[in-house]
């Protein structure tokens, strides 16, 4: 009975120790003792090392978002994806983050991190950033891109053509068409080589881009490791093949392999899968919510199939210049609203990522060191102190610029995406083709929205594609 009574007794301590144990662990990851003098944000921090990720994965993020600005204010804690993190809605304060390089630096969670490659542009700042960011920028400026116009061209009829008359899900429709624009900034015409292993390789890997980071057999995330690794070998030996080419090239892998940017294959590698990772998602997605919007839009879709067709007409009536050409891109100022509008209603990317170097005191709050700050681009957007009607569709909005730090689709600072005129080229090309030679039919019968990770319209918006009589 002793024995008994003092087993009890040491299973009772050893589990109240246990108790106390984590209870400190816990405490000590989510509220570092550093710097205690100033409190944290308010907030919330949901489950241990889950935190709040499912919530805001699952529902609109406007809900989300909205539901913690309105019980904390616009500087408000969570844990996201792994990491304790502070998320901010005032145009001011992400434009102090975004622009403080010194005190925030860019980030993603772990997953991402080595997914992408540590390697990766987005993940650095300072001298290898900015080197970086001009060898990126060389291949994706006006100055560069305009060059492509009859290859993305190609591209957007190639993919047209071959829906027409079939039900498509539009959103894995674009990616594939998206997926084609980006290998070819990247590998230029050699991509059509490398196209398949790529995207079979790629493919598997995007799908664990948003999982936890448990490295187990079965795994979304052991799958996309494995993928990964199989994507560096098939890059690893493109480079090789060009080495021993000895040709120049006018492409992004061409500006990463110049004898003059210091760069090692595993650095050129990790920054092609981050440009992939960059250039196709988003621009998909963008392309989704806009067929969406100007089915939803009659008047709309009116006005930019008119501006379209006057474009159109003028190549009819000239011989020597049928398809389209960059100054074509630059008479389509209804288009370009339109896409304007998109980014802003939309809202493809609701936050971006940056990490406090050390700890910073901001508004009378700590933000300690290592912890995620998150600027939530979407909940600027929609605020109606910002934008008129926020949630209504008008892109006549902006046939006036919007007030400063109000309207950030590609991020600020030196961290802003600079692949965005490549993105508006493509997505105003394709709009070309697609008005004036197809009409489509909506065949979504729910007019929602589904979530994880980007918003978009429910089912990826079903449509079917006919050509124009």
């Amino acid at each position: 009975m002793l024995d008994m009574e003092l087993s009890t007794m040491f299973y009772l301590f050893a589990s109240f120790l246990f108790i106390v144990l984590f209870n400190s662990l816990i405490k000590s990851f989510f509220f570092p003792s550093k710097g205690r003098e100033l409190p944290l944000p308010p907030g919330s921090m949901g489950w241990p090392y889950i935190g709040e990720t499912f919530q805001m994965y699952s529902q609109d993020p406007n809900v989300f978002f909205a539901t913690k600005i309105k019980r904390y204010g616009s500087m408000f804690k969570s844990h996201i994806l792994g990491c304790p993190c502070v998320m901010i809605s005032n145009p001011e304060a992400v434009k102090f983050v975004l622009n403080k390089a010194q005190l925030f630096k860019p980030t993603f969670p772990a997953s991402k991190e080595r997914m992408l490659g540590k390697q990766a542009i987005f993940f650095h700042e300072g001298e290898y950033h900015a080197n970086l960011r001009r060898l990126v920028l060389r291949t994706f400026m006006p100055e560069a891109i305009k060059n492509v116009v009859s290859d993305i061209e190609s591209i957007s009829q190639t993919c047209l053509k071959s829906w027409e008359g079939k039900l498509i899900t539009t959103f894995l429709e674009m990616k594939t068409f998206t997926f084609h624009v980006a290998l070819l900034s990247i590998f230029g015409k050699d991509e059509i080589l490398y196209r398949e292993d790529l995207k079979r390789c790629y493919y598997t890997l995007e799908k664990g881009y948003n999982s936890m980071p448990i490295n187990l057999p079965g795994t979304l995330f052991h799958k996309a490791m494995k993928a990964r690794k199989e994507l560096s070998q098939i890059l690893e030996q493109i480079i090789s093949t060009r080495r021993k080419m000895k040709q120049d090239y006018n492409d992004l892998l061409g500006s990463f392999m110049g004898e003059k940017t210091g760069l090692t294959d595993e650095q050129i590698a990790d920054n092609i899968i981050g440009v992939i990772f960059a250039a196709r998602d988003t621009t998909a997605t963008v392309l989704t919510w806009i067929i969406k919007y100007l089915d939803e839009n009659p008047s709309v879709l009116e006005a930019v199939t008119e501006e379209q067709e006057s474009i159109l007409k003028g190549k009819e009536e000239s011989v020597e210049e049928m398809g389209l050409n960059w100054a074509d891109t630059k008479k389509m100022p209804i288009t370009s609203r339109v896409i304007q509008e998109t980014l802003r209603v939309a809202s493809i990317l609701s936050f971006t990522f940056r990490e406090a170097v050390d700890d910073v005191e901001y508004q009378g709050y700590l933000i300690p060191k290592g912890w995620k700050v998150l600027p939530l681009f979407r909940n600027i957007h929609h605020s109606p102190d910002n934008f008129k009607e926020p949630e209504k569709f008008d892109p006549s909005r902006f046939e006036v610029a919007p007030k400063a730090n109000t309207f950030m689709p590609f991020g600020n600072g030196t961290h802003a995406c600079p692949g965005n005129e490549l993105a508006k080229l493509e997505i105003l090309v394709f709009l070309h083709h697609l008005t004036t030679k197809y009409r489509f039919v909506n065949l979504c019968a729910k007019n929602g929205i589904q979530y994880g990770p980007f918003a978009l319209p429910q089912n990826g918006l079903p449509i079917t594609l006919y050509p124009k009589k």
